[in-house]
């Protein structure tokens, strides 16, 4: 984890990689958390038996959990010491080049692409990958704004 000790330190890391997180396991209990949570209960992620006969040969991650996972990975990249707050503001782009099958490992690597001043504090963009362990392709791609 990469520890940023003042605002001047993160200013100065724009532009730079600030590392990767731990590997996690996406589970099937995840996903059915993610389901339950959000009422997205397509049989893709919630119905082994029936996924198993499916496109990916087994259940797959919803790609809204997957990308809600970068919250966690990310704070395992990286923390700024004394602020009051960090609030998601948005993205700016965000894709899934591949799936999530249950079981998946996955972690993150964090690119601190910008950090500017605002008249409400800092605003930092940073590009987030999310990747598959084994597997060549991310399985999700997105630029966050904090």
């Amino acid at each position: 984890m990469r520890t940023f000790k003042s605002l001047d330190e993160l200013f100065a890391a724009s532009g730079t990689n600030l590392g990767v997180s731990d590997w996690h396991e996406v589970t099937q209990e995840n996903i059915d958390l993610f389901a339950n949570a959000t009422g997205d209960q397509q049989w893709i992620h919630t119905d082994p038996k029936r996924a198993a006969a499916g496109p990916f040969g087994t259940p797959i991650a919803h790609g809204f959990l997957t990308l809600s996972m970068i919250s966690m990975l990310a704070w395992e990249v990286f923390t700024v010491e004394n602020i009051s707050v960090t609030i998601n503001y948005g993205l700016n782009r965000v894709r899934f080049p591949a799936p999530t099958p249950v079981g998946s490992m996955v972690r993150a690597e964090v690119e601190l692409v910008e950090v500017t001043r605002t008249d409400k504090g800092i605003q930092v963009i940073q590009n987030v990958t999310i990747e598959r362990q084994g597997h060549p392709k991310p399985v999700c791609v997105a630029q966050t704004v904090t």
